[in-house]
């Protein structure tokens, strides 16, 4: 007789408060023959506490696809595993992309056990429209990388998320504000659920500036308005602001000051600016 399919269990631990650790991912993570977990000594001191005693198996970014046969014929032979993840819901910013997608290629069945998400968690408290939204997760390490992407997501509209390490924080958020305008409202959250938990609404400029009195330490979230329809954006007094700069100076730092002034976006100025430029050519 062929043993029936085992099921996947895809199993969110807590952020940080143990209190988030839901029964029913407890009672999974107890039955299933195997857990796999990115860091596995970590992992482990989480399972200790909750008194689960199920082996673990790490799986990274390192050994993803060499593990996953293996997992797979596990499934297959009717083991039930479960993947957690460091802290938070599996795969968002985490590995484990190629084994689940392994196992839909193989027909074998998921079952997601929600619990804590930083990105949910801090969306939830911004105030910002989160019907839509954009998760970017972590930036480029790189700075020409990372100005470059929010450049290209200056003019979105959708609420904007993004995950940042300590060491980054700054330069990121100087970032955000050189591209995004430093009125844009923003919102950081620093080690959520925590002991030290911070949450912080500011216009990027003044956030950038609180923060550098801070500690850079823990997790960051940091959720960005999105910006104003293109339509709404150039009112008569942003087109005054720009033209007295314009008059002054180069297209490019005009736009900027303008931006910094307004908190319109740049390159939108940047481009209404070459418009300008093209129509007073053409008279």
């Amino acid at each position: 007789m062929l043993n029936a399919k085992g099921t996947l269990y895809v199993v969110a631990t807590p952020i940080g408060n143990l209190q988030d650790f839901s029964p029913r991912a407890q009672k999974i993570l107890q039955e299933v023959q195997l857990i796999i977990a990115e860091d596995t000594r970590h992992s482990r001191q989480l399972l200790a506490h909750f008194h689960i005693n199920t082996p673990l198996q790490s799986l990274h970014e390192h050994n993803e696809k060499q593990m996953t046969q293996t997992l797979l014929t596990r499934l297959q032979q009717g083991d039930n595993l479960a993947l957690i993840s460091d802290a938070g819901t599996p795969l968002i910013s985490d590995p484990g992309a190629y084994f689940i997608q392994s196992v839909h290629a193989a027909q074998l069945p998921i079952v997601p056990i929600p619990g804590a998400s930083a990105l949910i968690s801090a969306l939830s408290v911004a105030g910002f429209p989160a019907d839509s939204f954009v998760f970017e997760g972590f930036l480029p390490a790189k700075a020409h990388a990372r100005q470059q992407r929010l450049q290209q997501l200056a003019e979105e509209t959708r609420t904007l998320v993004f995950y940042e390490a300590p060491h980054r924080i700054l330069p990121s958020l100087q970032d955000m504000r050189d591209n995004f305008g430093a009125q844009r409202p923003a919102l950081l959250a620093r080690e959520l659920t925590k002991v030290f938990e911070t949450i912080q609404r500011l216009p990027l400029g003044e956030l950038l500036e609180w923060l550098k009195s801070e500690k850079q330490l823990g997790e960051f979230v940091i959720v960005v308005a999105g910006a104003p329809a293109v339509e709404k954006l150039l009112t008569p007094e942003v087109e005054r602001i720009f033209t007295l700069l314009y008059q002054e100076l180069p297209l490019k730092q005009a736009a900027k000051l303008t931006s910094e002034i307004t908190g319109v976006s740049k390159n939108v100025l940047y481009d209404w600016g070459i418009q300008l430029n093209q129509a007073t050519q053409q008279e």
